[in-house]
C-alpha cells in the first residue's frame, strides 16, 4: 500500500509541476502575435537577458549531458568538467564580438547570413547540412536519451510489465508530443520561458542529487551519513578524481589540457556562436544589452554546472571502487534511484522531464525555421507572408516531429552507431564556423571560399577520423579534438590563400537595419571578466594546486590497471 502512496504522489507532483510550466508559460505569451516571422521565430524579439540565458542552459542540457557526462566522470574524474567549464570562454565571445554584429544584420536564421555574405548556394549547403543534423540525429537521439533515463530510473518496463522497447517508445511519444505543442503552436518565446521556468526546476532537482549522493557516499565508506562527512569523503578519498588537468596524450573520454584552448574552444565557438538553435534565442533578444547579460549569465551557469552532471559520477566512483561501469551511463540513473527521497521523486521526475523537452522543442523548432525561412521561401514561394511562413514552418515541424518520433525507440538496436554518426557530423562544424568568422572580419573573402573550404575540410575530416585510424595505430589514443584544433589551423589557412589568389571585388559592408538597439551592455565587460575569473578559479579548485592533488592521475591508473590485466591474461 505504501508502495501505491508513493507511487500516486510521484505521479501527482510530475504532472502537477509539469502542468505549472505549461500554464505560465501559456499566461506569458498568450496575446503574443504569432503570425509574423519576428512573432513566432523571434518571440517578437522581446526576450530579456534572465530568459535567453535559461533558454540556453536548457536547450544545452538534456539527459544526454545528465547521463553521459556523469558516465564519463564515473571513469575518469573531474576532467569531463571542461566541457561545461569553458563554454563561458565561447560564450563572452559570442557576447562582445559575434552578437553586435549579428543583431546588426537583423538575421532569424544563420544560414541568412551566408547567403548575404558569399551567395545563394553557399546559403543552401549549409541549411541542408545543419536540417539533416537536426531531422536525422539530433532529434531521434533527444528523445531516445531522454526515455533510457526515464525508463532506467523509474523501471517504467517493470512497472507496467512491458518491454523496454514498449517503454522507450512510450516515453518518445509523450515527450515528442508535449514538445511539439510548444515548438509548433507557441514559438520561440514559449519555448524560452518554459525553459527559464524548468531551467530553476534543474538546478533546485539537479543540486538535490549531490547533496543526498554526499550522505550516500558517506554511509558506504563507513561514515556517519552526513552530508559534512560525505562532503569530507568525496574531497579526500581519491583525490586523482578530482583533477581536471589531464595529460597531453590522454585518449577519450579523458580531455587532454591543450584542447581547452584550442580543439574544444573551436568547438564550443560553433556549438554556442553558430548552431541555430542554441543562437536563435539571442537573435530574440529585445536589444543588445538583454543578448549580451543572456550570453554572459549563460556562461556564470556553465561553469556551475559540473555540480550536476558531473559530481554525480563521482560519487559514484567513489562510492563504488573497483566497479567495471562500462560507458558509465548507468551511473547517474543508479545513484538517483539510490539516494533520491520518494517524496519528490515526482518533482524530479517533472524537472528531468523539462530538460528533455527543452532540448527537443529547441532543435524542432530551430529546423522549422530553417526550412520554411532558408530554404522552402527562398526556392518554392518567395514572395509568401510572414503568416503563410509561419504555417509552412508549423506543417514542417509536424512531420519532422512524427519523423523522428518513429525513429528514436528504434537507436535500441543500433548499438554505437549514433556516437559513429555524432562524430561524422562534427566534420561539418569546424569549417562553417570558419566561414563565419571570417566572413565577419576579412572583406575579401569571395562567394566561392565557403564551397572549397567545407567539402575539403569534411574530405580530410573524414580521412583522419575514420580512415587513418584503421590504418595507423597509433592514432585510436588521440583525441578527436586534435583534429579539430588542426583543421581549423589549415581551414584559416587555406581561406587566406583563397582571398590572396581570388579576392572578392568590392569589400563586404555589414549594413545595419535597425532590428533592435545596438547599445552595449554598460558594465558588460565587467561581469565577464569576474566570469572567466572564476572559471579560472574552478580549475585551480580541481587541479593538483588544489583538492586534486595526488601520486598518479585517474590516467595513469587506468594504464597500470589495463597492463595488470594483459599480464593476467597472458599468465591465464
Amino acid at each position: 500500500m505504501n508502495f501505491v502512496n508513493s507511487m500516486a504522489f510521484t505521479a501527482i507532483t510530475f504532472v502537477a509541476f509539469t502542468a505549472l510550466v505549461a500554464l505560465i508559460s501559456w499566461w506569458k505569451t498568450r496575446g503574443d502575435n504569432l503570425d509574423t516571422q519576428d512573432g513566432y521565430y523571434l518571440g517578437g524579439r522581446s526576450l530579456t537577458g534572465p530568459v535567453i540565458a535559461g533558454s540556453l542552459l536548457m536547450t544545452n542540457l538534456s539527459a544526454e549531458q545528465l547521463v553521459g557526462n556523469n558516465g564519463q566522470a564515473v571513469r575518469v574524474g573531474m576532467s569531463t568538467m571542461g566541457w561545461e567549464v569553458t563554454s563561458a570562454i565561447a560564450l563572452v565571445i559570442l557576447a562582445f564580438v559575434l552578437m553586435p554584429k549579428y543583431l546588426k544584420t537583423g538575421l532569424t536564421t544563420v544560414p541568412q547570413f551566408f547567403e548575404q555574405r558569399y551567395d545563394e548556394g553557399t546559403r543552401r549547403l549549409v541549411s541542408i547540412i545543419v536540417l539533416l543534423s537536426y531531422v536525422v540525429i539530433m532529434l531521434p537521439n533527444i528523445l531516445y536519451a531522454g526515455a533510457q533515463v526515464f525508463v532506467n530510473i523509474f523501471g517504467i518496463d517493470k512497472m507496467f510489465g512491458i518491454s523496454r522497447f514498449a517503454a522507450i517508445a512510450i516515453v518518445c511519444v509523450a515527450t515528442a508530443i508535449i514538445g511539439s505543442i510548444y515548438a509548433i503552436f507557441g514559438g520561440l518565446k514559449a519555448i524560452a520561458l518554459s525553459d527559464s521556468i524548468n531551467g530553476l526546476g534543474l538546478i533546485v532537482g539537479g543540486l538535490l542529487v549531490p547533496v543526498f549522493g554526499f550522505m550516500f557516499l558517506s554511509g558506504q565508506l563507513g561514515g556517519d551519513g552526513s552530508f559534512a562527512d560525505g562532503f569530507s569523503k568525496f574531497l579526500h578519498t581519491d583525490p586523482s578524481y578530482l583533477n581536471a588537468i589531464n595529460e597531453v596524450n590522454t585518449p577519450e573520454p579523458w580531455l587532454p589540457w591543450p584542447l581547452l584552448f584550442t580543439g574544444l574552444l573551436v568547438n564550443n565557438m560553433y556549438y554556442w556562436a553558430t548552431n541555430q538553435s542554441i543562437i536563435q534565442r539571442t537573435f530574440g533578444a529585445k536589444n543588445l544589452k538583454e543578448a549580451q547579460k543572456g550570453a554572459v549569465f549563460a556562461g556564470f551557469l556553465k561553469i556551475m554546472t559540473p555540480l550536476i552532471i558531473v559530481v554525480p559520477g563521482v560519487i559514484c566512483a567513489l562510492a563504488y571502487p573497483g566497479m567495471d561501469w562500462g560507458s558509465g551511463d548507468s551511473a547517474y540513473p543508479m545513484l538517483v534511484a539510490q539516494v533520491m527521497p520518494k517524496p519528490i521523486l515526482g518533482f524530479f521526475a517533472a524537472v528531468m522531464f523539462g530538460a528533455i523537452l527543452s532540448s527537443f522543442n529547441s532543435v524542432l523548432n530551430s529546423a522549422s525555421t530553417i526550412y520554411a525561412l532558408d530554404i522552402h521561401r527562398p526556392l518554392f514561394n518567395p514572395t509568401a507572408s510572414d503568416a503563410r511562413m509561419v504555417k509552412i514552418g508549423q506543417n514542417f515541424g509536424t512531420v519532422v516531429a512524427v519523423v523522428s518520433t518513429i525513429m528514436s525507440p528504434f537507436m535500441l538496436y543500433m548499438g554505437g552507431i549514433t556516437s559513429f554518426v555524432n562524430s561524422a557530423f562534427a566534420a561539418f562544424n569546424t569549417p562553417i564556423f570558419v566561414c563565419l568568422l571570417c566572413g565577419f572580419f576579412w572583406k575579401k573573402v569571395p562567394a566561392i571560399a565557403a564551397k572549397i573550404v567545407i567539402p575539403v575540410h569534411v574530405v580530410l575530416y573524414f580521412i583522419l577520423q575514420f580512415g587513418l585510424r584503421n590504418v595507423i595505430p597509433a592514432l585510436n589514443n588521440i583525441h578527436y579534438l586534435y583534429f579539430t584544433a588542426i583543421l581549423f589551423v589549415f581551414d584559416m589557412l587555406l581561406m587566406w590563400v583563397i582571398v590572396k589568389k581570388h579576392p572578392r571585388a568590392t569589400d563586404f559592408e555589414l549594413k545595419d537595419v535597425g532590428a533592435v538597439d545596438l547599445t552595449p551592455w554598460k558594465n558588460g565587460k565587467i561581469w565577464a571578466t569576474v566570469t572567466l575569473l572564476i572559471m579560472v578559479l574552478a580549475y585551480i579548485i580541481f587541479s593538483p594546486l588544489g583538492f586534486g592533488k595526488s601520486e598518479k592521475t585517474t590516467y595513469q591508473n587506468y594504464l597500470e590497471n589495463q597492463t595488470t590485466a594483459s599480464v593476467s591474461d597472458s599468465v591465464q
